[in-house]
């Protein structure tokens, strides 16, 4: 199943710039500040998480507090455009479960 929308390249760079005033916010500083990624649960220092969208730009994704998670750079670059659902189902298959486990 394709879930790829087509997202403009204008649209993603409104978006990322909504991002990038969402870091400037006190909101996003205390979510950074606790030093916990979304998705390991892992510590890791404040300067060392990211801002993930849960539903990636490029798939249709909004730069919105819901849709915004501080994430270690690991799991960031594991994730790349992958919707929730194909984040878990790669974790699944990485624990070696059939992803309806």
């Amino acid at each position: 199943m394709d879930f790829f929308l087509e997202v403009s390249e204008e649209d993603i760079r409104r978006e990322r710039d909504k991002a990038r005033e969402l870091r400037k916010s006190n909101w996003w500083k205390n979510r950074v500040a606790q030093g916990l990624c979304h998705y390991c649960g892992a510590r890791v220092r404040p300067a060392e998480l990211s801002l993930d969208h849960i539903v990636p730009l490029a798939r249709g994704g909004k730069s919105s507090r819901g849709n915004c998670v501080p994430a270690c750079k690991s799991c960031n670059n594991r994730k790349k455009d992958l919707l929730p659902m194909e984040w878990e189902d790669y974790l699944a298959r990485l624990r070696g479960q059939s992803p309806s486990d």
